[in-house]
């Protein structure tokens, strides 16, 4: 669906605004990406394992190790739970990929993959207190991919699938999902679809529009966007509303491509035959005529959407623009456009609509409860405290979720996600609202004190003067 468009200078198209600097704005966005190949290499990587127990001296290795090791061993054996309180299990998962679709980068390989899927677990850990392994495999096959999660899973409380290819990956999840004892998620599905979900929310706020009235177009029928769609439909938007597009037009129950193909495109198949109601076909363009909300995530911009077919949609226009690296359009395009509320999911523009403010505190709730897994009605719950905690301080067009230095957010959802999973019945223990904040507030708190405290004393390098 996507492709590296990240080593040619994007276009800046239509001229912007008044007052906007665009070579500035495009000087700054291409710089994380030089940043980064000057601290990769300093680094060579960007988490590492160090102890989370006491070493007085040497003969403390006979309690950690042999023979003292060998007590909670029988433990774990005669009470397997025990393996909660005797080891890391609790608060360790492990990102699993396969980088067949790795960003916007596509099918670039499992070794290649390894710097996202060790970017993910350091967010894991300073946003979420969670302790992350990436586990890039050699295997593209799905049933491989199945088998090699089922066996990994005694060692760890959770699994974060990622940057895994469609059709495959709803396939993998769904069959994870249903055999699995432990949390397994899709981040691309289910933290994406979570973190839109919030910022919709408050974007209809905003605009003073109602879920079951707006029409919504979703550009792009992936992974992603059918999560989104999902999750959306499950909030209240009502799909006999809405429209998808995929790369060749509007999903509808007549398009013989899918009729043909739908068994290997299920999802697609089902939202052609939910959407859609009024039957219109043709591309992204025909669909975006008097709509009200694009979540649109799709082809790497600029020019993925133009700017004369989003001045069609209806008056208070929202769109999120959220592919990667480059969105589908330039922020300024969308403001010149009419657009209300614009988000992407980049940090250098408002409104960033990014799965780093999802799925560290949803993991840190569902491993705090002990969770069989992670349901929707637990994401809708850690929207809503995402959405909610935007809205505490202050609502603007600019402003519709919080940021990552928001840290309290977390907690937050940790909470809401916990406490769900209980109502659900789908958690191995039970806290109460206050017991979950203390205990994600606290871990999380402690991780950031451990990073702030290594770089403080050198033990994380300063990086090289440019």
């Amino acid at each position: 669906m996507s492709q590296d468009r990240s080593s040619a200078a994007p276009s800046p198209g239509p001229l912007p605004p008044s007052g906007v600097d665009v070579d500035s704005l495009l000087a700054r966005a291409q710089k994380p990406a030089a940043d980064a190949m000057q601290l990769h290499p300093f680094y060579k990587g960007k988490i590492e394992v160090v102890p989370k127990c006491m070493v007085r001296d040497v003969n403390d290795f006979a309690i950690w190790y042999t023979p003292g090791v060998a007590a909670p061993c029988k433990d774990i054996e005669a009470h397997p739970d025990q393996v909660y309180e005797h080891t890391n299990k609790g608060n360790l998962i492990a990102i699993v990929s396969d980088g067949t679709r790795v960003l916007g980068l596509g099918d670039i390989g499992p070794k290649a993959a390894i710097p996202v899927m060790e970017g993910k677990a350091l967010i894991f850990k300073y946003l979420g207190g969670v302790d992350a392994v990436p586990i890039c495999i050699d295997t593209k096959d799905p049933d491989e991919i199945i088998r090699t999660v089922l066996l990994l899973q005694p060692n760890y409380g959770g699994i974060n699938l990622e940057d895994i290819s469609q059709p495959k990956c709803f396939r993998i999840l769904d069959t994870l999902r249903e055999k699995a004892e432990i949390p397994i998620w899709h981040d691309d599905q289910q933290g994406t679809a979570t973190v839109a979900l919030a910022g919709l929310m408050n974007a209809l706020r905003i605009v003073g529009k109602r879920p079951q009235e707006v029409r919504v177009v979703f550009q792009g029928a992936g992974a992603s966007n059918v999560a989104c769609s999902r999750l959306m439909f499950a909030w209240g938007v009502r799909p006999e509303l809405c429209t998808v597009v995929d790369s060749k037009g509007i999903l509808h129950p007549e398009r013989d491509d899918l009729r043909r193909r739908k068994a290997e495109f299920v999802d697609k198949w089902r939202l052609a035959n939910i959407t859609n109601a009024e039957g219109r076909t043709g591309d992204i363009a025909a669909a975006l005529a008097g709509a009200d909300v694009c979540i649109s995530l799709s082809t790497p911009g600029p020019g993925t959407l133009q700017q004369d077919w989003v001045e069609k949609m209806a008056d208070e226009a929202i769109v999120f623009a959220m592919a990667n690296p480059i969105p589908e359009m330039w922020p300024w395009e969308a403001k010149a456009a009419g657009v209300r509320i614009f988000a992407t999911g980049r940090s250098d523009f408002p409104n960033q609509v990014n799965n780093s403010l999802g799925f560290p505190g949803i993991f840190r709730g569902a491993l705090d409860v002990r969770a069989r897994t992670i349901s929707d009605e637990m994401c809708i719950a850690a929207a809503t405290a995402l959405a909610d905690m935007a809205a505490d301080s202050g609502l603007a067009a600019d402003h519709i979720l919080p940021t990552m230095d928001d840290w309290e957010v977390f907690p937050r959802e940790a909470v809401a996600v916990g406490m769900k999973a209980q109502e659900q019945h789908l958690a191995r223990i039970s806290l109460t609202a206050a017991e979950l904040h203390t205990r994600a507030s606290d871990i999380i708190a402690r991780s950031r004190a451990i990073t702030q405290y290594m770089m403080r004393e050198g033990y994380i390098a300063p990086p090289p003067e440019a």
